[in-house]
C-alpha cells in the first residue's frame, strides 16, 4: 500500500526555478533509491536524477549544473531544485522509489511547462 504523492509542477518562463517534492508513505516503509524521471510529449521517458538513501546521486547530461535532487530519509522525501529552467524540460515529472525490500513504485506525475 505505498503511495508517492508529487507536488510542485506548474508553469514558469525560461530562467526560471522550480522546486519538485515527492513523499513515499506506507506501512513499514524505507527506500533504496528514489529517483525523478520525466516524459515529454512524443518522447520516451528519461531518468531525470537519483538518489540513493547514502546520498549517492546521479544526474542526466541534459541536467548537470540546473536541478539538484535531494533527500530527507526520516521521511522518505526527494526533491528536484530546478533552475535554468529552458523550454525542453517541459515534460511530466515522476518521482519512482524503489523499497528496500526490492519492489519499485511511480508517482502520478506533475506536469512542468516552461514557457513564454
Amino acid at each position: 500500500h505505498v503511495q508517492l504523492v508529487a507536488s510542485g509542477g506548474g508553469l514558469v518562463q525560461p530562467g526560471g526555478s522550480l522546486r519538485l517534492s515527492c513523499v513515499a508513505s506506507g506501512c513499514g516503509f524505507s527506500f533504496a533509491a528514489i529517483g525523478w524521471y520525466r516524459q515529454a510529449p512524443g518522447k520516451q521517458r528519461e531518468l531525470v536524477a537519483t538518489i540513493t538513501r547514502g546520498g549517492s546521486s546521479v544526474y542526466a547530461d541534459s541536467v548537470k549544473g540546473r536541478f539538484a535532487i535531494s533527500s530527507d530519509n526520516a521521511k522518505n522525501t526527494v526533491y528536484l531544485q530546478m533552475n535554468s529552467l529552458k523550454p525542453e524540460d517541459t515534460a511530466v515529472y515522476f518521482c519512482n522509489v524503489l523499497s528496500v525490500t526490492g519492489s519499485t513504485f511511480w508517482g502520478q506525475g506533475t506536469q512542468v511547462t516552461v514557457s513564454t
